[in-house]
Order: structure tokens, then sequence, then C-alpha cells
């Protein structure tokens, strides 16, 4: 599903919408409240009654309804006229932003993000304290030119608890013999974050920023373990910097997968038996189509048993932490992850593997606050304690 950054919404964008009502039942955040002012229907008629002046001017309690929204895409997967409802919905936040009704901790966050160049306001150097503890420092560290390059993000680089999937990640990529590069301070939040609030002139002074820091490693390749970097480099950064980038994006589960069907990453004669269900991250599968890469891994580690969720693929349920819900409605955002990870508790698997660090810290906090005896990991973690020393 490519996107581009956010212009004027046009009348065919919305009008579309036949209020069938097929939406309510796939979204997160509706599902939870049965709230129809929740619902995307609900959200695409309060755009049109904008739009047709049904109301006088928007107020920042309008504004909020259009960001109380994950922008996990599940409504435009199921809908059967073809509305790109999240689409939409970006569009409309850009809107609400130019009037300023974008709401106060969306503004702040944006204001870090413009300032420090990172979603948590820490200095640059910050970005590689991830490898202080490693047994050894990440040969990516010692490189400037390589021909990949790994694009951490800025849970990754910046949560100490997200760490462990960067750590997994290059120790993986050290054992498998891959040369790349590691950013450090001169990679900068991939600008998702701003986009979908509304500040389009400081994502793609993120894009281009960041698109020169790659470019000056040589590299052919940038891979990245968070989702939402990959589908805003994929799918956004060509469109919005006008040009070809040159250089092929690659989510860490597409890269992973083609290293151990090559057979560069020798797995142990004794791995432990182990239980484990999937979830999908909203970014990775639905809107970039990435389903089977995550699935070849799993399938390929000896002693893993792989058992699905109900809502798995395209219809998987958003694990909470999108389209910037956490910073707008904390409690919301806890509330869907809890239901997310029962879900994952229903399969009667030990542990929830995923692909994004957003999706691991989330579930794992949900897994937390519901008392589940469930662990969550990366696959990248997965992968990590199945091959030989």
């Amino acid at each position: 599903m490519p996107t581009d950054l956010p212009h004027r919404i046009s009348e065919d964008e919305y009008l579309h919408c036949i209020r069938c009502g097929l939406c309510l039942a796939s979204c997160p955040t509706y599902r939870l409240t049965l709230n129809e002012t929740d619902s995307p229907r609900a959200r695409i008629a309060l755009l049109r009654a904008v739009r047709e002046g049904l109301l006088e001017r928007p107020t920042d309690r309008t504004a909020a309804q259009f960001f109380r929204c994950l922008l996990c895409g599940a409504c435009t997967f199921v809908c059967p006229s073809g509305v790109t409802v999240d689409r939409i919905l970006e569009l409309t936040r850009g809107e609400m932003a130019e009037v300023g009704l974008l709401p106060q901790p969306l503004a702040a966050l944006n204001e870090r993000v413009r300032r420090t160049g990172n979603i948590s306001a820490e200095p640059g150097e910050s970005r590689l304290l991830w490898a202080s503890n490693l047994p050894a420092p990440p040969r990516g560290m010692e490189r400037k030119q390589a021909e990949v390059v790994y694009f951490v993000g800025c849970v990754g680089a910046l949560f100490p608890r997200s760490y462990a999937l960067p750590q997994s990640f290059v120790q993986i990529l050290d054992r498998g013999g891959v040369e790349y590069v590691l950013l450090g301070a001169e990679e900068w939040c991939c600008g998702y974050p701003l986009a979908i609030n509304g500040d389009l002139e400081g994502a793609r002074q993120m894009m281009q920023r960041n698109l020169e820091a790659v470019r000056a490693t040589g590299a052919r390749t940038i891979v990245t373990t968070c989702p939402s970097c990959f589908h805003f480099w994929k799918h956004t950064y060509p469109v919005a910097l006008g040009e070809d980038l040159g250089i092929e994006v690659q989510h860490a589960t597409e890269f992973l997968a083609d290293l151990l069907e090559a057979g560069r990453l020798p797995l142990r004669d004794d791995p432990p038996e182990q239980v484990v269900t999937y979830h999908d991250p909203c970014d990775l599968g639905r809107k970039s189509g990435v389903f089977t890469a995550p699935r070849r891994i799993l399938k390929g580690i000896p002693g893993v048993r792989l058992v699905e969720m109900a809502e798995n693929r395209g219809g998987s349920h958003c694990c909470g932490g999108g389209g910037n819900l956490e910073s707008m409605d904390p409690a919301l955002s806890q509330a869907i992850a809890a239901r997310r990870i029962r879900q994952a508790a229903e399969t009667g698997a030990s542990v929830v593997v995923s692909a994004c660090q957003q999706c691991e810290r989330t579930l794992t906090g949900a897994a937390r606050a519901e008392r589940l005896r469930l662990r969550v990991k990366d696959i990248a973690e997965i992968l990590l304690e199945a091959l030989r020393e």
C-alpha cells in the first residue's frame, strides 16, 4: 500500500464510504470502546461534516477524534468500497495541524524530533549505547563504508527495554559474515512520526538528512528492524524526495530469511523445543505485505512450533502502539495491547514473537499488566538463540 506525504484531500477520497459498517469489526479502538465516534466510518463522516459546512469550524475535540486512531489500516483492509481510511486520516491530521489543532502531546513529540532528531530528545551520541554491553563491539561500528547499512530506528536505539533487538540483530550479522555500517549519531528519526502529525517539512528534512548519511557509506542496501522505518523508507522516501533512492530497502526478517536459507547461519544441534505464536506488525504485514519472511525464519528453526492466532496476517490485531496513539491516549493504547496479548495466550504458546520493537514493548507491558506467563521476543532474539556459538 504505497503512501506519500499528506496533501490536500480531494472529494473522491472520502465520498466513496457507503457506511456499511464492516470496518467496525476490524477497528481495535471501536472494538474496545464500542463508541461509534471511535469507528472509522464515524471519522469519515466527521470529515465530511467539516468539509460540507455542517460544522462551522473544527475544534480541539473534533480534531482529537482524528488522532485517536492507530493508523493500523485494518479498516482499509476490509473496506468493500476500497476506501483507504487510514490514508484519509493521515491527510486529515495534516490539515488539522495546519489550522493549529494538533493535540498538545503530539505537538510536544514534533518539537522533540525537530530539536534533537529523535523521539526521546536524547543526544545523537546515545544512539549506540545499546552496543556498550555486548560481548564484543559490533563490527559495523568500525566501518564507514559497506554494502549494507543497518538503520536501527529511535525505539530500538534509545529505549533500554528494546536494546535486545539491535543487540541480537548485529550479533547475527557478525556471525553471518555480513559487512554492514551503523550510522550512530548520523542516523536521525526516519520522519514518520512527524509526517503523521502533519509536520511535513520537518519529515522531509529528516528524510533528506538520512538519505545523505546512507549514501555517504556507499551502501546498496538499507536494512531496518523497525517496520515503520521500513515502510516509510520503502514507500514514502522516493515519493516525498522525488527521486529514485538507488538503494534496496529490506526489513530485517527478509534479510535474515535469505541468510538462513543460504546456509550462512549455522544452527545448533540441540535446540530447545518451544511453541510460539507470531504477531504480524501492522506496518510490516498489512501495510507492506511482508507475511512470509518471518514465518520462513520460524519454520527454519529446529524445535520451534508455530501456532497462529485467530487474527493473523492481513487481519492481524494491532498491538496498540501505532499511529502515535501512545502519546495521545496511553490508557487506550494499553487496553488495546491487553486485548491482543490475551489473544496470544489463547493459542497456548509460551512465547509471542514479533518483528517490531514497538510491538515487543507494548505486548511485554501488556503481558505484565495481565499477569500472563508469556514471554515476548523479537524474531531476531529467537534466531540468535538457535545459532551455534
